[in-house]
C-alpha cells in the first residue's frame, strides 16, 4: 500500500469515532512511523485555554495504536493498547499539534511506541509512550 492509501484508509476507518470528533487526522506514514494532527480548539481544550491532557492521551492512543495497527494483518489480528503514559512538557500554542509515533520495540505480540507531540511552531508539548498487544482474532 502507498502512503496515500494508508492515510486514506486510516482516516476512513476513524469516521464516526472519538478520533473524528476530536478532529484528529492522519497526515504522514512510513515503515516505522506515523503522524497525525489534532486541532487546539473547543473540542480539545480545558478551562484556562490549555490543551486538555486527556485529549493529548487520546491523540497518543490514536497515533500509537495506529502505527501498530499498520504493521499487522488486520484480517487475523486485533491491536489493543494495554498501557499508556505521558509527560506534558510545555503549553501547546497555535491552532494544532502534531504527533509523531515511532517504534521503540516491535515484537510479535507486543509493540512499544514512543509518541512526541509538538505544537504548530515545533515546540515540544508532550512525550508519551503506549504499549500495544497484538492478539489473534477468534
Amino acid at each position: 500500500m502507498t502512503e496515500k492509501e494508508i492515510l486514506e484508509r486510516m482516516n476512513r476507518e476513524c469516521r464516526g469515532t472519538l478520533v473524528e470528533h476530536l478532529g484528529i487526522v492522519f497526515t504522514g506514514a512510513g515503515d516505522d512511523w506515523l503522524e497525525a494532527t489534532m486541532p487546539i480548539d473547543n473540542r480539545t481544550m480545558r478551562p484556562g485555554n490549555l490543551l486538555h491532557g486527556g485529549a493529548i492521551m487520546a491523540l497518543t492512543e490514536t497515533v500509537g495504536s495506529g502505527l501498530a495497527y499498520m504493521g499487522v494483518d488486520t484480517d487475523k489480528y486485533h491491536v489493543y493498547g494495554i498501557e499508556i503514559n505521558g509527560n506534558h512538557i510545555h503549553k501547546a500554542e497555535g491552532k494544532y499539534v502534531v504527533a509523531r509515533a515511532e517504534f521503540v520495540h516491535r515484537g510479535r505480540r507486543t509493540h512499544v511506541v514512543n509518541v512526541v507531540i509538538r505544537d504548530e511552531f515545533g515546540k515540544l508539548a508532550s512525550v508519551c509512550r503506549i504499549t500495544n498487544i497484538v492478539m489473534e482474532k477468534k
